[in-house]
């Protein structure tokens, strides 16, 4: 007979085994955080805070809400209305970065379109981290957006300190002014800029177009028709890209941390993995382009949809989604996920159904969003910002 010592250890070790195994296969779902927005397109939280979320409405407005009671403050942290455009659904109050040392220095950068139908990264400075006054706005850069939509807005600060910001290709259809691979413009770029000076900002001497005659300096990548959120991996440093397509397919695009310098991810040559259909449009593969880890077509089924929603790499508290990219489609909404493994996209799953409120439905998955605890959120366009959770 073993020593009863012994059973004892062995009985703790198969119960601590089964209640690992159960953990691992528990239940998700999703919890309301907040509800009654208008138009929410963006939900974050500076470092260091804990219980609140910030969320933006496309006309304008940020708030701040408290998640145990899902009340938004009096007043709005960021409230610039008179200077957002909304004539056209892709435009607006599009995103938002607050600096790695905000609860110092109060500043946060924003991404939106403004009346003249330009782009514009604005500083602000909030003096009580509570409410920010629009006079403290300054304009660190503004170029044409062109046409209604593909503007992009999505900005963040990478792992380097750097400020990166993702702006579509001008808009229209095909590429009409041909942005997707020329450099002497912004549109159709993902942007890295320094902006620790007091005002203003200075172009990293390490981007990669820095010296070459003809090229905006600001560049960092280029080669993308509409980035729709992008976000950097808060473990590894990765980044990745959710990149709407046009007729066909939806990519999710994906660089490794310290690399990506100068990458091409091929429109408007390529529409995901394959050659623009549109006659004089499509071309080849470009020289070093760098293709999609995931590519799906467009349509109502299970593992399609009609514009991509990019998401993060899960690192929060719950096993079951630890490290897979999670992310979905705003026409189709659906929610999906999977783990990079050497270079591919692997373990595909389908979160759908599980993640759907109790007596409803995620009508359209405008962001997902992350807090500092690694908690992940989406953020539905119809007004209500839900927690993923563990049941």
């Amino acid at each position: 007979m073993l020593p009863k010592t012994l059973v004892t250890y062995l009985a703790i070790c198969l119960a601590t085994y089964l209640a690992c195994l159960t953990l691992a296969h528990a239940a998700i779902g999703v919890r309301s955080v907040a509800t009654g927005f208008d138009r929410p397109v963006w939900a974050g939280a500076p470092r260091g805070s804990e219980g609140k979320l910030w969320v933006m409405e496309q006309a304008g407005q940020v708030w701040i809400v408290d998640q145990k009671t899902g009340q938004r403050a009096a007043e709005p942290f960021l409230d610039i209305r008179q200077d957002v455009s909304r004539k056209g659904s892709e435009e607006g109050l599009l995103g938002l970065a607050f600096a790695p040392d905000f609860a110092q220095s109060g500043r946060f950068y924003v991404n939106l379109t403004d009346k003249e139908k330009q782009t514009r990264i604005v500083r602000y400075t909030s003096p009580d981290r509570l409410t920010t006054p629009p006079a403290s706005g300054e304009i660190i850069l503004q170029y044409p957006s062109e046409f209604e939509n593909h503007n992009g807005g999505w900005l963040d600060f990478g792992p380097d300190g750097m400020l990166y910001i993702a702006n579509g290709d001008g808009g229209s259809g095909n590429d009409p002014n041909k942005h997707g691979q020329a450099l002497d413009t912004y549109l159709a770029k993902i942007l890295r800029i320094d902006v620790s000076p007091p005002s203003g900002y200075k172009v990293p001497t390490d981007n990669p177009f820095m010296n070459r005659k003809g090229a905006k300096p600001e560049i960092w990548a280029y080669g993308l028709r509409n980035p729709w959120r992008c976000s950097f991996d808060r473990f590894t440093g990765d980044f990745w890209i959710g990149d709407v397509g046009q007729n066909t397919k939806e990519e999710i695009d994906f660089i490794p941390h310290g690399k990506g310098a100068g990458a091409n991810y091929g429109w408007s040559l390529r529409e995901g993995d394959q050659e623009t259909p549109k006659s004089g449009t499509g071309g080849p593969v470009p020289k070093d382009a760098v293709e999609p880890v995931y590519v799906y077509t467009h349509g109502s089924g299970d593992t399609q949809g009609n514009s991509v929603t990019g998401g993060y790499v899960y690192r929060g508290p719950i096993p079951e989604l630890q490290g897979r990219y999670v992310f979905g489609d705003y026409s189709n909404p659906r929610i999906w996920s999977f783990k990079m493994e050497q270079g591919q996209a692997t373990d595909f799953e389908d979160h759908t159904s599980k993640l759907q409120p109790q007596g409803g439905r995620i009508n359209h998955i405008a962001s997902f969003a992350e807090d500092p605890q690694g908690n992940l959120y989406i953020v539905d366009h119809t007004g209500t910002i839900y927690l993923i959770v563990q049941r």
